[in-house]
């Protein structure tokens, strides 16, 4: 999974990146307090890639997630991912993420059943704590059981979940919008949709 090229683009959230290879995504970098600060975080893991222009089936993506970050009920199931380098595991995990549409929710425990093992939560956890791919590969849409958000690697942690599925119409129970910065508090995200299980991890 070697990647080619990447850019920088912006979006409701800031600016991300994303780089690319000759096979689709690479990896997608959600915005970090900086444009420097976001770039060093996709070179650290891609040292290799150049900035240039996207090719058009990146600039698809880029118009996808912009949409869907603006609000936009968009499906990014379509965009192409580079998953040569992926354990075999996480792939998987990925894999039933990417089925979780926009303003629904699944907990670890829900992935973990539909790979076939309950227990595997923590695992589903560590994988998605893995996710190169953020958005693209919904992990914000993972929540823990009981309602409350759970971990988020990405910069602002658990606040930019929150944002991220409120921006989506994820439902909260919460009084306090989710933009208001009390990073404290823990909303009870119901599974929402189609694809939203209605077993809890």
């Amino acid at each position: 999974m070697t990647a080619q090229g990447f850019t920088l683009f912006d979006t409701a959230i800031g600016r991300c990146a994303i780089a690319w290879s000759g096979h689709g995504v690479v990896a997608l970098q959600l915005p970090e307090a900086s444009d420097a600060a976001t770039r060093a975080r996709l070179l650290k893991r891609h040292p290799q890639a150049r900035e240039a222009p996207p090719p058009p089936h990146i600039v698809g993506a880029i118009a996808a997630i912009v949409a869907l970050s603006g609000g936009e009920a968009r499906d990014l199931f379509s965009i192409p991912l580079d998953m040569a380098d992926v354990p075999d595991f996480n792939r998987r995990v990925y894999e039933v993420a990417r089925t979780i549409g926009p303003g629904a929710t699944l907990t670890y425990g829900d992935i973990a059943s539909r790979l076939g093992d309950p227990l595997l939560a923590r695992d589903v956890g560590q994988a998605l704590g893995q996710n190169p791919f953020a958005i693209i590969v919904p992990c914000h849409r993972v929540v823990a059981a009981g309602g409350k958000s759970g971990g988020f690697s990405a910069h602002g942690g658990a606040a930019t979940k929150r944002r991220l599925l409120a921006i989506e119409g994820a439902k909260s129970n919460a009084a306090p919008t989710l933009f208001d910065g009390h990073g404290g508090l823990d909303f009870a995200l119901k599974p929402r949709g189609a694809t939203a299980s209605r077993r809890r991890g």
